[in-house]
């Protein structure tokens, strides 16, 4: 019997068996990013904790980019809002809904490595918080002179790379959500019934 058309198009669906292994290949890339994340995050620390005194630049594009060891006991962009211990409960926290929140999208690639770019970032300024009670922060930039209402900022904050995995991700995140485009269903979504009974029934 000739097979038709529309059968030969028809796009091979995965077994289960296939979904479940995609499924898994996602979370163990994602543990690759969060540790490959935290691992550059300590390691460029503990080589600027090591080599600057607190305060302390070295230039490396002029004064467009310098690093500059600074200690950050408050939070993002030099916020101070509450005590250093504050802050580590509340990053615990984030860390926490960052992890379970990239388990519940564990089949959506794009989803997962974005918040496995977060956690790796928050569980690099959670070390710094339990190790020595502050972040360690050193890239320093330039940027043009800031003046609103009585705010003047002249230089950026200086930040680490937990704070730029952590931003970018977010940023990602926020301009997916925004124009979401065709995002569909990844290939590795867990069957839902009636898929799963007429796969029995084949």
């Amino acid at each position: 019997m000739p097979v038709s058309a529309s059968s030969v198009n028809r796009p091979k669906r995965k077994s289960a068996l296939e979904r479940e292994n995609d499924r898994r290949s996602y979370l163990r890339g994602a543990a690759l990013v969060v540790f490959g994340v935290l691992a550059l995050d300590q390691l460029t620390k503990i080589w600027v904790h090591g080599s600057l005194a607190p305060g302390e630049t070295i230039s490396v594009l002029g004064d467009f980019f310098r690093i500059t060891l600074v200690f950050n006991y408050g939070g993002a962009m030099g916020t101070s809002l509450w005590s250093s211990n504050a802050y580590l409960i509340t990053s615990l926290l984030i860390l926490a809904f960052v992890l379970f929140y990239l388990w519940l999208h564990r089949t959506q690639r794009a989803i997962c490595f974005t918040l496995a770019f977060v956690a790796g970032g928050a569980l690099g300024n959670i070390i710094d918080r339990v190790r020595i009670g502050s972040v360690i922060d050193f890239l320093d930039f330039d940027i043009p002179n800031i003046a609103l209402w009585g705010f003047n900022l002249d230089r950026w904050w200086a930040f680490n790379i937990a704070d730029a995995a952590i931003t970018c991700s977010i940023a990602y995140l926020v301009i997916r959500f925004i124009f979401p485009g065709d995002q569909g269903t990844s290939s590795s979504a867990l069957p839902s019934a009636s898929e799963s009974d007429s796969e029995a029934a084949a």
